[in-house]
This record gives structure tokens, C-alpha cells and sequence, in this order.
């Protein structure tokens, strides 16, 4: 998500997160979503309420990047969260007092089966996974970040959408009583995003529900998350209450805000420059305060797995 070009890096970016160990395995349960008819799932417990839980039995994922993850004060402090204001520090600051229980996400559009689902009931049927992912913001800075989540392609595939359906959209809540950010025109709300079927159906979407093990943070998109690694941060939706399936691409936040700035796709693309900064090379928070910027990879070093995907399409024009 564009806010603007940060040029303050605190010493707490120097340190990156060393202590981070406890990954096990996810017990296998009978589950199934409240008010729809669905075949058996697993999850060992409910995730926990309270700020800075543990979430149980994450189980380690093979699609893990072996990089250092940043600090758990790095990714909590630094955010774009424009529900909670524009600056990098104010979503932690105001997100403070959000309370993101109860909470329930809608599922509409084109699929077998949909309806309003309570968040314990609609994660319950999923394996949790421990995701190290790379996350490179478009305005040229990134970050490694462990998350806990849930495969978006078994969501996808449990609500069975039909043969209408090309693509995924998402909503962010909009409550401008809880979410402060949102008194001002800063965007239209809500927050919108989406993805192609076969974007959301790829073994590196997941539905982020932790970081570090704990209960996923206010600030970081509590307590439902879209993280797409391969996209531009923008993607990643947060505090999702509505997944809708449609034939047609869905408007997304951005693309409406600054249609000539973002595209639909938001691939991170280092040969296609941002209107206003080149996109070639990135700033690793954490890094140091005079460390050099490296070179951004094409699909932020997913290209191996992603780039399939995109075959004929051209992406300097669909951007």
C-alpha cells in the first residue's frame, strides 16, 4: 500500500528476530463450517482471543524461505494500515484497543456454497502453517516475515465455486468508529482487493492468522489476512470480512485510487518502474542503518513458482 517514501529508519531495525523455535506439528480434527454442509477438515483448537497468544500446533511448511526473518518489532511497528492511519507508526498506535472478536467473514458470488460464517468456524476445517515469506512493499522496501496461516486454495476449493467463477474478491471491515483511518477520504472504503482462481488457488496463497507463532496483531491485519509473497504488499489485504467469487475482475483500492500507479496484477515486476521511483532494488528493514540496497527479483524470487501463471500476458502493460 503506497502512504509515502519512508526515510526513517529507527535502531530497532537492526536487530532481527533470533529466538524464534517452537514449530510443531498441527493435530488432525473433525471439523466443519457453521451453517453449510461440508466434508470433514481438521484444526486442533480454536485460535486463541488474547493479544500476543500462542497459536497451537503450527506445523512447519516446506515453502519457507531459509532467510532471517526481520524482528517481531520490526514487522509490528512498521506498517502500512491505512484503516489505522497513513504514517508507518500509527497502526500500532491506534490499533491498540481494536477488539477483533467476534468476527465473521462472508462468503458470496459465484460457489456452491456460501453464507456468513463466525472466524473460529471458518478457519476450523485448515491445517496451520508456519510461511516464511519475503514482502517487498512498492515503495522499495521489504521485509521477511514468519507467518501462521491457512492455504487460501483449500478455502477456495471448500466453497466450491462454480464454473462462473474467475476471481476472488476481498473486503477489509469498514467501521469508522473502530478504525479511525477511515474518517478521512484517504481511499474509498472499504479497502478492496482480489485475485485471479488461479492466483488464489497456488500453493503460496495463504490467509495469515498468526506472525511469530503468536495471534496475528491488530496492526498487522487482525484477524484475517490475504499474503500473497509474490505481489507488492498493497495485496495483502487485511481484517477481511467479505471473500466474494465473480466472473468479472473485480475494482481493487489502488487500481481506483491511482489507476496509472497500480494495476490489478501487482506482481513485483524490478523492470517496470513505480511513476515516481524506479522498483530495481529494494531497502531490507533491519539491515542497518547504512546498509546498501539489494537488487528486487523478479515475483520477489518466486518467479520458479509463480511465473506460469502470467504465460502470454504481457506485464509491463498489465502491471
Amino acid at each position: 500500500m503506497l502512504i509515502r517514501k519512508p526515510s526513517d529508519i529507527r535502531s530497532s531495525e537492526i536487530t532481527s528476530e533470533s529466538n524464534y523455535v517452537n514449530r510443531r506439528t498441527f493435530m488432525r480434527g473433525a471439523g466443519a463450517i457453521a451453517g453449510a454442509t461440508l466434508a470433514p477438515g481438521t484444526f486442533a483448537a480454536t485460535v486463541p482471543v488474547e493479544h500476543g497468544a500462542t497459536v497451537p500446533d503450527v506445523r512447519k511448511s516446506e515453502l519457507s524461505t531459509d532467510e532471517t526473518p526481520n524482528s517481531w518489532e520490526d514487522i509490528t511497528t512498521y506498517n502500512n494500515y491505512y484503516e489505522f492511519g497513513t504514517g508507518k507508526s500509527d497502526p500500532v498506535r491506534n490499533a491498540q484497543d481494536f477488539e477483533p472478536r467476534p468476527w465473521t467473514i462472508t462468503v458470496d458470488g459465484e460457489a456452491e456454497i456460501t453464507g456468513t460464517f463466525d472466524f473460529d468456524d471458518f478457519i476450523k476445517p485448515f491445517d496451520a502453517e508456519e510461511r516464511i515469506y519475503r514482502m517487498r512493499c512498492v515503495e522499495a522496501w521489504s521485509m521477511v516475515i514468519p507467518w501462521v496461516g491457512i492455504s487460501l486454495a483449500d478455502v477456495v476449493k471448500r466453497f466450491k465455486p462454480t464454473s462462473k467463477a474467475k476471481y476472488v474478491a476481498f473486503e477489509t471491515l469498514e467501521d469508522r468508529k473502530r478504525m479511525p483511518g477511515q474518517r478521512f477520504r484517504s481511499l474509498d472504503w472499504p479497502y478492496r482487493e482480489g485475485l485471479t482462481i488461479a492466483e488464489a488457488t497456488h500453493p503460496l496463497s495463504i490467509l495469515a492468522i498468526g506472525l511469530y507463532g503468536k495471534v496475528l496483531p491488530n496492526q498487522n491485519g487482525a484477524p484475517l489476512r490475504l499474503v500473497v509473497p509474490w505481489k507488492y504488499g498493497f495485496k495483502g489485504i487485511k481484517g477481511i470480512v467479505r471473500m466474494r467469487f465473480t466472473e468479472s475482475m473485480p475494482a481493487t483500492s489502488w487500481n481506483m485510487a491511482a489507476p496509472h500507479e497500480y494495476g490489478f496484477y501487482a506482481n513485483v515486476n524490478p523492470a517496470v518502474d513505480h511513476p515516481r521511483w524506479s522498483q530495481a532494488r529494494e531497502r531490507r528493514i533491519g539491515a542497518g542503518l547504512f546498509a546498501q540496497k539489494i537488487p528486487t527479483l523478479p515475483f520477489n524470487g518466486y518467479g520458479d513458482q509463480v511465473a506460469a501463471l502470467y504465460a502470454g500476458l504481457d506485464l509491463r502493460k498489465n502491471y
